[in-house]
C-alpha cells in the first residue's frame, strides 16, 4: 500500500473556480515527487491540501492507509517550507531551528543535540548565532529546511523553496536538498515552476497544466515519451520545436523538405487531410546529411553562445526553429545549414487533441 495516495482530489473555491481536477497520485515512502507547471497550474493549491491548509472539496486523501481528509496539520505530521523562507527576524539561527521543538516542551539537552546535528547537515555550523538579517538568501532558505527537518516528520512539503534565490544559489540548494533528502530517507513533495529543479530533484514528477494532471513519470520517461504537446514542450531546455501542417499524401513540409511521415508512422493514411504536430529537440538534430534521418536545409537567423553549446535560431522558409549544437560547430548568422533530425528522435502528435501517436 503506497504512504500517500491522492483519490480524485478536487478543488472548488466558493466563487466556483475550479483549481484542481480529479488529481490522482500514490507515493511511495521516501519517495521525492516533484509537482511542476506554469503558475496558476494547481500544483502549490494541491500541496496546501496535503499540508491541510486548504479544504479538500472532494476525492480522499489517505495518509500510511487512513483517511485524512479532516486531520488538522499539526495531526498530519507533515513538515512545510515555503518560498518566503518565514524565519523569526528577532530570533537567532539556533533558535528558529530550535522554534519547533521548543513549543512541544522538548528537554533543552536534547534540542541542542538536534540543532547542532542540523546545522551540520546543513553547514549553519558556524552562523547558530547570528540574526536571519546577517545570513544570504540560501544560508536563510537552509535555515528554514533545518525548521523542517528537526522535527523528523515522515513528510516534507516545499513550496516553491528555492525561486528567490540567484542562479549559482538554485543549483547549490539542489545538491544541498538532495543530499537531505538522501540523509534523512523522508517522503518529499516539491513545487516548483522550474523545469530543472523537477529532472534534478525527483524520483518522480507530476507534470500539471489549468489544474489538470498532464502525465506522471520519472525524468527519463518525461523527456523521452511525452504524452502530449504540453508536456514535451515543458521539459527540456530550450523547449521541443514543434512543426504545425496538414498532412498531404502522407507528407508534411519543413521548408524545401517534403517529410514522407510515413517512415515514422506508417498508418499516416489515416491523418490525411488532418493537422499533425511535428516535434522535435533541439539537441536531438545532427549537422549535415545523415541516413534514415530527415534533410533540412535553412538560414541561420541568430546564435546564442553558452559556452559548451550554442542555441542555432534558423529559417527555413516560413517555418522557425531552434537548434542545440555544440559551441565548436557554431555557424556563422545570415549563412546557409543544412541539418537532419534522426528518425527516432522524431515525435508526431494529433493536431486536435495534442496527444502523443508517434
Amino acid at each position: 500500500m503506497a504512504y500517500i495516495t491522492l483519490k480524485n482530489i478536487n478543488k472548488i473555491y466558493p466563487n466556483g473556480f475550479h483549481a484542481v481536477h480529479n488529481f490522482n497520485l500514490e507515493i511511495e515512502k521516501g519517495e521525492f515527487v516533484v509537482f511542476v507547471g506554469p503558475s496558476g497550474c494547481g500544483k502549490s493549491t494541491t500541496l496546501r491540501m496535503i499540508a491541510g491548509l486548504e479544504d479538500i472539496s472532494s476525492g480522499e486523501f489517505i495518509l500510511d492507509g487512513k483517511r485524512a481528509n479532516e486531520l488538522g496539520p499539526r495531526e498530519r505530521e507533515i513538515a512545510m517550507v515555503f518560498q518566503s523562507y518565514a524565519l523569526y527576524p528577532q530570533m537567532t539561527v539556533y533558535d528558529n531551528i530550535a522554534f519547533g521543538l521548543t513549543l512541544q516542551g522538548v528537554d533543552e539537552d536534547v534540542i541542542e543535540e538536534r540543532v547542532k546535528n542540523t546545522a551540520r547537515i546543513l553547514g549553519l555550523t558556524d552562523y547558530l548565532d547570528r540574526l536571519p538579517r546577517a545570513l544570504s538568501g540560501g544560508q536563510r532558505q537552509r535555515v528554514a529546511i533545518g525548521r523542517a527537518i528537526i522535527r523528523k516528520v515522515g513528510i516534507f512539503l516545499m513550496d516553491e523553496p528555492l525561486s528567490n534565490l540567484d542562479a549559482k544559489q538554485r543549483v547549490t540548494m539542489r545538491y544541498e536538498i538532495a543530499q537531505i533528502h538522501q540523509e534523512t530517507g523522508a517522503t518529499t513533495i516539491y513545487v516548483t515552476h522550474d523545469q530543472t529543479e523537477a529532472m534534478t530533484l525527483a524520483d518522480r514528477i507530476v507534470v500539471m497544466k489549468d489544474g489538470y494532471v498532464q502525465q506522471i513519470g520519472t525524468p527519463y520517461e518525461l523527456y523521452f515519451k511525452p504524452a502530449n504537446v504540453f508536456v514535451a514542450g515543458f521539459i527540456g531546455e530550450p523547449p521541443m520545436n514543434f512543426l504545425r501542417g496538414i498532412v498531404r499524401d502522407g507528407k508534411l513540409p519543413f521548408g524545401d523538405t517534403q517529410m514522407d511521415l510515413s517512415k515514422k508512422l506508417p498508418d499516416i493514411k489515416r491523418y490525411e487531410g488532418k493537422e499533425i504536430v511535428f516535434g522535435f529537440r533541439p539537441e536531438a538534430i545532427v549537422l549535415g546529411a545523415q541516413d534514415n534521418a530527415y534533410q533540412i536545409n535553412c538560414k541561420v537567423e541568430l546564435t546564442e553562445m553558452l559556452g559548451d553549446n550554442t542555441n542555432v535560431y534558423i529559417n527555413a522558409g516560413k517555418d522557425q526553429a531552434i537548434l542545440k549544437v555544440d559551441s565548436h560547430d557554431t555557424p556563422e548568422v545570415d549563412s546557409d545549414l543544412t541539418f537532419s533530425i534522426p528518425m527516432e528522435s522524431v515525435y508526431l502528435f494529433d493536431g486536435e487533441t495534442e496527444e502523443v501517436i508517434a
